[in-house]
């Protein structure tokens, strides 16, 4: 393999889900069987770098100063749903059993991967949580130890002794799992039956 080859293979393995092979695929892919892809590809790269961002508000993706959902004015933005990622909040949409507002921190609490809480979105929900406009927190995080420090987190710390009702989903999610791997039906179990968290 050449040197260039190799480098864009090391880049594209440096992407979530890409081991070796994927990388040497895809790099394969690209510069020898379909190479008319590549402006596409790079124009595309190019426009989203240029043009989204995080919501202002919640840490979604949009592309102005704030998402779709967060300036729905049918959405319940009493209610707010805490997710890790992008991915669970997609998640949760699809399903179609949620009509209120969310909140990606982009990770969860891990000292062993040195996160903190310094490290994710918590002073914009603090910012939120404390305008006096929010009557419930639902805790979607993942149902696992880091999940539940996190929880924790946000209980102690960031809502504290404000008056706000805090729900747990987890009925329909198996221990270990995260929101982004389970069905519609299940996620709509889980937001239905979510619990007092205390």
């Amino acid at each position: 393999m050449t040197p260039t080859f190799e480098k864009l293979q090391k880049v594209l393995k440096k992407l979530p889900g890409l081991g070796y092979r994927s990388a040497e695929r895809i790099a394969l892919y690209l510069t020898v069987e379909n190479p008319k892809i590549l402006p596409q590809l790079l124009e595309s790269l190019q426009e989203s770098l240029d043009k989204i961002h995080r919501c202002s508000i919640c840490g979604n993706l949009c592309e102005d100063e704030k998402c779709d959902i967060c300036t729905h004015p049918k959405r319940n933005h009493a209610q707010i749903c805490v997710v890790e990622q992008v991915p669970d909040l997609i998640a949760i949409e699809r399903s179609a059993a949620y009509g209120g507002s969310y909140h990606v921190l982009h990770g969860k609490i891990s000292p062993i991967h040195e996160v903190g809480p310094d490290d994710l979105n918590f002073a914009s929900l603090k910012g939120r949580l404390e305008s006096g406009k929010v009557e419930e927190i639902i805790l979607a995080l993942s149902n696992e130890i880091e999940g539940e420090a996190t929880c924790h987190y946000i209980q102690d710390t960031i809502i504290g002794d404000l008056p706000i009702e805090v729900s747990r989903i987890g009925f329909g999610l198996p221990s270990g799992g995260g929101i982004v791997y389970a069905d519609a039906v299940t996620l709509k179990s889980a937001l239905e039956g979510r619990r007092e968290y205390n």
